[in-house]
């Protein structure tokens, strides 16, 4: 048996033993239904007959609590709710909502636990449930992890469905009609004879009746949204320059704020000199913060000059401050002692390997910044006893909790609206920003605060994605791969993240081996080992976690073995594959791609697969070999999600991912030296241009049973693709990203 069945048998059963003694309790406080945060302060006229669904004498709102953050959330969450509650998207306004117990993420479970998402086992099944119980009870509203379809897919169609009833219910009241005479239509009731009862004119007598929660949804063959293509509810406000975010946010008498805090992440200013700012036009105030200095002015342009006019004294970083030192300390971290997990242990790793040489790798990927175009910016007003935020955020409560604790009122009185976010892949899942912001508005007597960080400010204070390597050793028998085993050495994303949020960490962090011990291959000899090492620079969640770096490293060195086993990169996976979902996405994107037809001379296809947040997603890159450079041709990618609800967004959500983890992979690295990320701005810190983008041809797979999310998974396979496209096409192995330290690309 594989270590990974002991740890989650002996996991289980400790749950176990701590829930019986309260079981009776624990099972009625979980099937309890979390309070409505819309009822409170409605007025005459008005229901909110689920969370998600407020009906107004002049219009229906939906709210979509998953933070949309161009991402498509709030369209996906809106169209999900609008199939059951039959109306037209065009009929409805979308709300974030507020912060609420009532939006738990219950997809987190899935993630949280040490079974792959290919064990879908009475064990797995049933530790998945029980984790799902304290995300509920802790009410742990996040947007992440792909899992906003995940958790909307069933809760969303449910609360429109009893929206729906409920109406029906409250018009069968009006009418005297049965319920069974009723039917429902673009947003009003339709009584037997063809008259109309608008959704509107219907809230005050639903508001009266208890919700109708027996309900039943519809068939697929009834959907009148879900897996047609749908225009985005926010391309018309974006296409036109209307869209408001958070940088856009306007108060009256507001001030607008600039931040410096030491860029050397966490260290402390030992003292600073204002003077020259202090005579600047339009600075209102110098305000003191925890690390740094801010100032208040009228205008953000004058505040954030101003507050580079200011001398300061910084203290050291809390950490190594040299990019060598940070990668000596990977070096130094693959042992038994830093050892974090051994998930995967199949047959006799040790023995195999030492019947022959065998092939040896090592592979590396450095920090990378977030860097959304929107910078992180937030606004603030606190006046009689209460806070208002303005922000985009993927965490709302917690930014409630921390800024009632900066301020030091309760997180009752602090008022977060969430605004639409100018990007974030992960960046957002931070909140300092809005704490330092609230320490600002504490010095401004009342008036709302804005805080914009410049782009520099911002990427100096970037908590990047985590520094990572790993060594492999592998060998081959009879033309196939006979032994796998990969050891990966990273810090720890979930302890640095979550010690800023106030979280514990315990056990394993599952991120440091995430798309690369869960991999659905049968090799008959199979190990990965997760070493965590000492902290460096903090760091934390980019889009795809661990599986950004580990899919590089787990498909480059399974390819290496493919190609000394005299096998073809393709053939191979399928026979090693053991999950029927995987091995069909893996055929699919082979025919897509035409995968073995013959190509013109320096042309050449590679292939990756990566099963991340339970969704298997496998890329073929086709690359030419030109005079100045590899140039990108293609990419064909197969996903399967189990359901695809829109297909124009699942393919820009799909085409998004292959082009951030293709331009990161070949240009991108955030550095050290003296402390301080080295990369500022764009000029430094290089993306993919428009001239090299590649065609990228999308398929979603609707064959697995359980509905999946894509915002992360296309990313993991891009780099390893390419990689091993490169290496058909030249005889050159590139281990290290970016790969334009060995490579020239046009």
């Amino acid at each position: 048996m594989s270590r990974a069945g002991k740890i989650a048998r002996r996991t289980f059963l400790t749950g176990s033993i701590a829930t019986a003694g309260g079981v009776a309790f624990g099972v009625y406080m979980y099937r309890r239904p979390s309070a409505n945060p819309l009822a409170a302060g409605l007025h005459e006229g008005e229901a909110a007959l689920t969370p998600y669904v407020l009906i107004r004498p002049d219009g229906v709102t939906l709210i979509t609590p998953r933070a949309d953050l161009g991402q498509g959330a709030a369209h996906v969450q809106a169209l999900l709710i609008a199939e059951e509650l039959d109306i037209e998207l065009d009929q409805v306004g979308l709300d974030p909502g507020p912060p609420s117990a009532a939006y738990y993420n219950t997809a987190l479970s899935r993630e949280a636990l040490p079974f792959a998402s290919t064990n879908e086992s009475r064990l797995a099944e049933t530790a998945r449930s029980l984790m799902d119980a304290p995300i509920k009870f802790l009410g742990i509203q996040i947007t992440g992890g792909s899992t906003t379809v995940p958790d909307g897919w069933q809760k969303l169609r449910v609360a429109g469905a009893v929206a729906r009833e409920t109406l029906k219910a409250a018009a069968s009241l009006e009418t005297g009609l049965p319920v069974s005479d009723l039917r429902t239509r673009g947003g009003a009731v339709l009584l037997p004879d063809g008259t109309r009862l608008p959704y509107t004119g219907l809230a005050a007598r639903a508001a009266e009746i208890d919700p109708v929660t027996d309900v039943t949804l519809r068939d697929p063959s009834a959907w009148r949204l879900i897996g047609k293509p749908t225009m985005r509810s926010d391309i018309t406000a974006k296409s036109t320059g209307q869209q408001l975010y958070g940088i856009d946010v306007t108060l009256p008498g507001m001030l607008f704020a600039a931040l410096r805090t030491n860029p050397r992440q966490g260290g402390e200013m030992l003292g600073y000199d204002a003077s020259r700012a202090e005579t600047m036009r339009g600075v209102h105030k110098i305000v003191p913060v925890t690390g740094g200095v801010g100032v208040l002015a009228d205008n953000s342009w004058r505040a954030m000059r101003a507050v580079e006019a200011i001398r300061i004294d910084w203290g050291p970083a809390p950490y190594r401050p040299h990019q060598g030192e940070h990668w000596r300390a990977l070096e130094n971290s693959f042992t038994d002692k830093r050892r974090d997990s051994r998930l995967r242990n199949d047959g006799d790793v040790d023995a195999t390997l030492a019947s022959t040489t065998p092939l040896e790798a090592e592979y590396r990927a450095p920090y990378l910044a977030h860097a959304p175009l929107e910078p992180m910016n937030a606004t603030l007003q606190i006046k009689d006893g209460k806070v208002d935020i303005w922000t985009g955020t993927q965490i709302p409560r917690f930014v409630q909790k921390n800024v009632a604790s900066v301020v030091g009122v309760k997180p009752a009185q602090v008022h977060v609206h969430v605004t639409m976010s100018g990007g974030s892949f992960g960046h957002r899942l931070e909140d300092m920003m809005v704490r330092r912001a609230a320490e600002l508005a504490m010095q401004a007597d009342g008036r709302p605060v804005k805080l914009t960080l410049s782009r520099e400010e911002d990427m100096a204070h970037d908590y990047p994605r985590q520094i990572a390597m790993a060594r492999g050793r592998g060998t081959v028998s009879g033309g196939h791969v006979q032994a796998f085993d990969l050891g990966i050495a990273m810090p720890s994303i979930m302890r640095s993240q979550m010690r800023r949020l106030g979280m514990p960490m315990m056990g394993a962090d599952l991120q440091i081996v995430a798309g690369a011990w869960d991999q659905p291959f049968a090799i008959p000899d199979y190990r990965v080992s997760g070493y965590r090492a000492p902290d460096l620079a903090p760091i934390s969640s980019w889009r795809s976690v661990g599986a950004s770096t580990n899919g590089f490293f787990h498909e480059s060195f399974l390819d290496e073995l493919i190609h000394a086993a005299g096998a073809d990169p393709l053939e191979e996976r399928l026979r090693l594959c053991n999950h029927a979902p995987s091995r069909k996405v893996l055929e699919t994107v082979g025919e897509m791609s035409d995968w073995g037809a013959p190509l013109p001379e320096g042309r050449a296809r590679g292939i990756a697969f990566c099963l991340s947040f339970g969704t298997p997603c496998a890329e073929v890159v086709e690359v030419t070999v030109t005079e100045s450079g590899i140039r990108i041709d293609k990419v064909h990618v197969a996903a399967e999600v189990g359901r695809v609800i829109d297909p124009v967004n699942f393919e820009n959500q799909v085409q998004g991912g292959v082009i951030w983890g293709l331009g990161h992979a070949i240009l991108a690295e955030t550095t050290y030296d003296d402390g301080m990320a080295e990369q500022r701005n764009f000029d430094s810190f290089r993306f993919m241009r428009m001239y090299q983008c590649p065609e990228i041809i999308v398929r979603g797979l609707e064959n697995d049973s359980r509905v999946r999310g894509i915002g992360e998974p296309p990313v993991p396979p891009a780099a390893p693709a390419l990689a091993n496209a490169i290496f058909a096409a030249t005889g050159i192995r590139l281990r290290q990203m970016p790969f334009v330290r060995d490579m020239d690309f046009v």
